[in-house]
């Protein structure tokens, strides 16, 4: 391509849901005075709409936008997520969780899992989950927010209502939304497909001018995928899943305060706890389970009355070959998919918001930001797709030829050092710029069931009695501090209470939208 070096001021996003509205919401609040931004979604088009457990990095994307944490779960019947309760992943009947927290004391040298090692050795370690607060708080079912961001957490919440809120914000800071669907995409370039985007041709023969144009049109990907014909790279070997059934229930118990991840003989099992519901789904192989058969066997794994009719969801994990080509940018779902098992969907759209903030062609398209671009979004996204294969590849089940596959498949050579190094040296040596941290690596692999053979000789400086009383220290606080958390449910009802009332005519005024 040749660098296009014209100012330009038009944006034109197509498709609104989560991604669409988080990028006219981060676009508008940092450049909506000098952009003429227009979002462009049917109502008659539906959103997939089941991303409702995030990390939190999420926290990064708020205080950019200035959001008010209590009015933001107010509007969004959120709750608290201290991790993932991982159920039946390693075996049938056995349990991990992977929490948000800091376990244990880390030396600059080594991780608090080499002194766990040690302690295990000598017969003075507990469990490892003992020395985190998260876990431990997650189980009791109490959270709260500590001094010094001493508790990590992030948010479940109602996808379709977040996508309402952000709406809201966006629509204040000028964003122009257009209610329609999308006919035709429109090319200058004389071979089609080797042109810029120039408009979107709509349904009832409007037209909608742009300058760069955004792609938030779902798995389809209407603009990058279709109209300019970009690839697509298929990770369904290591990721074998391509299906997911969704179901909104009733709740019958006080909301919870993390995601469980429940496995299953043809995949696994999410349930999301909000305020006012509980989000459920099953992700499977239709290898394992026929389309026919999902519906009905998600609805034997609920709880509480059904608020939705199961929705099926075709997909097909990889990422498209480039996300920025000539003038359009995938976001979400139309540059790639990873199946929800660590809750990054929502992640990965705020990373290319903020990318494309931080890169934004103001003078014109640069070929150089157009590959640095293209370059981390792939890094990133390759980083996640090795995390959530580890835990399929690191199990013991035999209940299926699913696990059996993803157990024997050959894995790439970026994860198979991972393992082999944790598994020999406890070591967990990570990019600066990769989104999980090593506690994460550590807490998946040894709870998958890696368990390393040495640790790191700094542990043997410490004493028999020395390492005694370092353990028990950590444990003694963590301990104490938990005593002293309040219930969950009780905290959230408190907390949104004073802005239930003002977030809930606000949103009753913003039609939803696809």
């Amino acid at each position: 391509m040749n660098t296009t070096m014209k100012p330009f001021n038009r944006v034109v996003i197509a498709g609104g849901g989560t991604a669409g509205w988080m990028m006219a919401a981060l676009m508008s609040k940092l450049l909506g005075k000098q952009l003429d931004i227009k979002l462009v979604e049917s109502e008659e088009i539906g959103t997939v709409g089941v991303g409702e457990a995030t990390i939190p990095a999420l926290h990064t994307f708020h205080n950019l936008l200035g959001i008010n944490e209590a009015e933001f779960m107010a509007a969004t019947n959120a709750t608290f997520k201290l991790g993932i309760n991982f159920e039946g992943w390693k075996n049938v009947g056995e349990n991990y969780f992977h929490s948000f927290g800091v376990t244990g004391n880390d030396h600059w040298s080594a991780g608090f899992q080499h002194f766990w090692l040690k302690g295990r050795q000598e017969g003075l370690s507990r469990s490892y989950t003992d020395y985190n607060l998260e876990t431990l708080a997650a189980y009791s079912n109490r959270f709260a927010h500590l001094p010094r961001n001493g508790m990590n957490y992030a948010y479940h919440l109602d996808a379709s209502r977040y996508a309402k809120y952000l709406r809201a914000m966006s629509e204040a800071h000028g964003v122009q939304r257009i209610e329609g669907k999308i006919a035709a995409v429109l090319m200058d370039g004389p071979q089609g497909r080797d042109g810029d985007i120039t408009a979107l041709q709509m349904q009832d023969g409007s037209r909608i001018d742009g300058d760069l144009f955004i792609d938030c049109t779902g798995f389809r990907s209407l603009l990058l995928g279709e109209a300019l014909g970009v690839g697509y790279e298929d990770w369904s070997y290591w990721l074998p899943c391509d299906r997911a059934v969704a179901v909104q229930t009733a709740s019958v118990r006080e909301a919870w305060p993390y995601t469980r991840s429940i496995a299953h003989p043809f995949g696994w099992q999410w349930r999301i706890p909000l305020q006012h519901r509980v989000g459920n789904g099953l992700v499977y192989s239709s290898k394992e389970l026929s389309d026919a058969d999902a519906p009905e066997v998600l609805k034997q794994n609920v709880e509480g009355e059904l608020l939705t009719p199961p929705r099926i969801i075709k997909f097909l994990p990889g990422q498209r070959d480039k996300v920025w080509h000539r003038n359009c940018v995938a976001v979400g779902l139309a540059s790639g998919f990873v199946e929800p098992l660590e809750s990054t969907s929502i992640h990965l759209i705020q990373r290319s918001a903020i990318r494309l903030m931080q890169m934004f062609p103001a003078g014109g398209i640069s070929q150089a930001d157009i590959d640095e671009f293209n370059r981390q979004s792939k890094r990133e996204l390759e980083h996640i797709r090795d995390f959530i294969v580890l835990h399929y590849h690191v199990n013991e089940r035999t209940d299926s030829a699913l696990w059996q596959h993803v157990r024997e498949m050959d894995i790439l050579p970026s994860l198979r050092h991972r393992i082999d190094l944790f598994r020999e040296t406890a070591r967990v040596f990570r990019p600066s710029d990769e989104l999980f941290a090593e506690i994460s690596w550590v807490q998946v692999m040894m709870g998958q069931g890696i368990t390393p053979q040495r640790y790191h000789p700094v542990a043997d400086q410490m004493g028999r009695q020395e390492l005694r009383d370092f353990l028990g220290d950590i444990h003694t606080r963590i301990t104490r501090t938990l005593s002293a958390l309040p219930q969950h449910q009780a905290y959230v009802e408190q907390l949104c209470a004073p802005y239930r009332g003002a977030t809930t005519a606000q949103l009753a005024a913003t039609p939803l939208g696809a």
